[in-house]
């Protein structure tokens, strides 16, 4: 698919306002809009959601996966869903460097996945530089939580309410707060 092939090239660069890359890039994200509006105009059922998801990150979406109204994001091309994930309200996906969302993951209201920064220089500062996001099986992110790019959180980990993730969280324990640190070890039956 072309979008993983610009997901690839993106990587490691700095993606500058003039560039050849960027231009390639909003030609994406100009059909998206159109189809993320579309989504979030009206009521649709969740099997019609996920028909139009499917349109904009242009991979299968499982049926058992679920997202509620209104849905976010700024690219769209490079999301990928695993089975029976549930997203919350309000949910913005920042994902032209990539969000992986693996299975059984919760998400909740109002949370960001950012996987977008823009560059430190002055002279280049409406630059980016993307890395992705993996949020690991059975994972919970919590209402109102921002997960920044280049971000791993381990498998059953739960990251809480109004939480900023700007570190890799590890399999089985819960962060809190900003910056979001280990708070506790999961119990695990």
């Amino acid at each position: 698919m072309a979008g993983f092939s610009l997901q690839k090239r993106l990587l490691d660069q700095d993606i500058l306002p003039d560039s050849a890359l960027n231009k390639e890039i909003h030609l994406v994200k100009k059909n998206n809009e159109r189809l993320l509006a579309e989504i979030n105009t009206q009521y649709r059922t969740n099997e019609e959601l996920l028909f139009y998801l499917e349109k904009i990150i242009g991979k299968t979406i499982d049926a058992s996966t679920t997202v509620s109204q209104p849905f976010y994001s700024d690219f769209g091309r490079h999301i990928t869903l695993g089975k029976d994930v549930f997203i919350n309200k309000n949910v913005m996906f920042v994902d032209l460097g990539g969000i992986t969302i693996e299975d059984h993951v919760l998400i909740g209201p109002d949370a960001r996945l950012i996987t977008v920064n823009h560059l430190t220089d002055p002279e280049k500062r409406r630059g980016l530089r993307v890395a992705p996001i993996l949020v690991k099986r059975n994972a919970w992110i919590g209402a109102n939580a921002t997960i920044l790019q280049g971000i791993t959180i381990g498998e059953n980990a739960i990251v809480a309410a109004d939480s900023t993730v700007t570190r890799d969280v590890p399999a089985n324990v819960i962060v809190a707060g900003s910056p979001a640190k280990e708070i506790r070890k999961i119990d695990q039956k």
